[in-house]
């Protein structure tokens, strides 16, 4: 029988469960799909401990993102075949062996991807899109500063930047992890403990500050991130893995600068026409070779919580997945 990871009660990863259950029939417009690997993401931590802005009722199964293969095609389906390599958006429900979804959900996998890069693809580079060409507006020579660029949706962002012909700086906790922000394009590297990031950003742009920020991390470092600014800065806030930063008004005024929240999923809800054209890009861009996920850690799904806690104690370089076949 199928397995998934169940969510009873909210808390830590290792209250969750892995339980077997039946597959359920078909409905017309349904698909069903052979999922092949899951993709972890911080929101998924968040949603199991009760602490994200979606909750939903319990029991429920955690995940927001996989690909596979469609095993099945209900009544009333077109465009989908059996055998089909795909992506899987959901806003749960991924940590399975098989999902039931419609073909709304669906994306072709890029030739280029295995099944874990297909799976640890959309979150992170849909974010990374959404932050830097939807709301930063990233122009080619100016100046990006990607905290958390070890991690996805940071290593997303170093990528896309140097496409979009902004200069890099990658700010990271290790040196491992800078090491691949390199590899992926960054111009600069910064490490957070060898000195304060703000002092190295002055030192690079010779005092000017940078032009854009992409923050995932919150706290502390977007509080200093406000201080190493060019006049017109756009400071992207991602998330908080970091705790929750507060904007000194001051700062932004004397800059001219601007905070702009990034939700890549809500925007494409509010205006699926947003959709269409950031799955048309990114898709092409991973085709032609230009973007690809840096998966650091693949483990089988029964390992679940100790895939989860490599995003918690920030371990993985990059993307953690989930392998199920």
């Amino acid at each position: 029988m199928p397995k998934k990871v169940v969510c009873r009660e909210l808390g830590p990863p290792e209250s969750l469960r892995l339980e077997t259950f039946a597959s359920a029939p078909l409905a017309p417009g349904e698909v069903r799909v052979a999922i092949h690997a899951a993709g972890l993401n911080f929101p998924d931590i968040l949603m199991v401990a009760g602490e994200y802005q979606l909750k939903p009722p319990l029991p429920f199964t955690p995940g927001m993102e996989a690909a596979g293969e469609v095993a099945e095609v209900g009544a009333d389906v077109g465009g989908v075949a059996v055998g089909d390599r795909v992506i899987v958006k959901m806003r749960h429900g991924a940590y399975a062996d098989e999902a039931v979804v419609t073909p709304s959900q669906l994306t072709p996998m890029p030739s280029t991807f295995d099944f874990a890069e297909g799976a640890t693809f959309l979150a992170g580079h849909g974010t990374a899109y959404h932050a830097l060409i939807d709301r930063g507006k990233v122009q080619s020579g100016e100046v990006l500063l990607v905290h958390g660029a070890g991690g996805g949706v940071g290593l997303a962002a170093v990528e896309m930047g140097k496409m979009l012909g902004a200069t890099v700086i990658a700010a990271a906790s290790s040196e491992e992890k800078l090491a691949v922000a390199k590899a992926r394009g960054a111009d600069h590297l910064v490490l957070y403990s060898r000195e304060p990031f703000r002092d190295a950003v002055k030192r690079i742009t010779d005092g000017r500050g940078v032009d854009v920020v992409f923050d995932p991390v919150g706290g502390e470092v977007f509080e200093n991130s406000m201080r190493c600014i060019n006049w017109g800065a756009r400071l992207l806030v991602i998330g908080f893995t970091g705790g929750i930063g507060l904007a000194r008004t001051n700062l932004l005024l004397i800059k001219g600068a601007s905070v702009l929240g990034v939700r890549a999923g809500e925007a494409v809800r509010r205006n699926p026409e947003l959709a269409a054209v950031r799955l048309k890009a990114l898709v092409e861009w991973a085709e032609q070779g230009k973007i690809r996920p840096n998966v650091s850690h693949r483990l089988p799904l029964e390992e679940y919580a100790k895939a989860m806690r490599l995003l918690i104690d920030r371990k993985a370089i990059g993307r953690v997945a989930l392998m199920m076949r």
